[in-house]
């Protein structure tokens, strides 16, 4: 199950119980880690072999609308990675951050099951409704 970082949980506590303002992430970016990362950050996102996170910026279009029931929001457009010219190794997490590169961990989560990715293979993605997070 996906889980949000510390910093998205600060964020939104302050704004909603405090007077701090939370604006939303202008983009979001999807990203693999072979190491995953705590709720604090950290992990080891991949890197090399044409590899780059990708966007799926907050819209109607790329992330389904929660039911009043389950929390669930899911991608509404399949994400494609760039085809990997290196070994990217076993890909054991998934992130969504707030810029291409750096920037802040929002939600991460397993990837089960882990995939082991070499150079050549297929671009890796998730199909439609394959990305899933549940605000509960």
């Amino acid at each position: 199950m996906a889980r949000m970082s510390n910093y998205l949980e600060a964020q939104l506590r302050d704004h909603i119980f405090r007077t701090a303002v939370f604006t939303k992430p202008a983009g979001l970016w999807i990203a693999l880690y072979t190491v995953a990362p705590t709720d604090a950050g950290g992990g080891t996102e991949v890197t090399g072999g044409s590899y780059a996170r990708v966007a799926r910026p907050p819209s109607d279009a790329n992330w389904t609308a929660a039911s009043a029931t389950d929390g669930l929001t899911d991608n509404a457009a399949v994400i494609t990675f760039p085809a990997p010219t290196a070994n990217w190794g076993t890909v054991v997490a998934f992130a969504i951050r707030d810029a291409a590169t750096g920037g802040n961990l929002l939600i991460s989560a397993p990837l089960i099951p882990n995939r082991t990715i070499e150079s050549g293979d297929a671009a890796p993605e998730f199909a439609i409704g394959a990305l899933d997070v549940i605000f509960d």
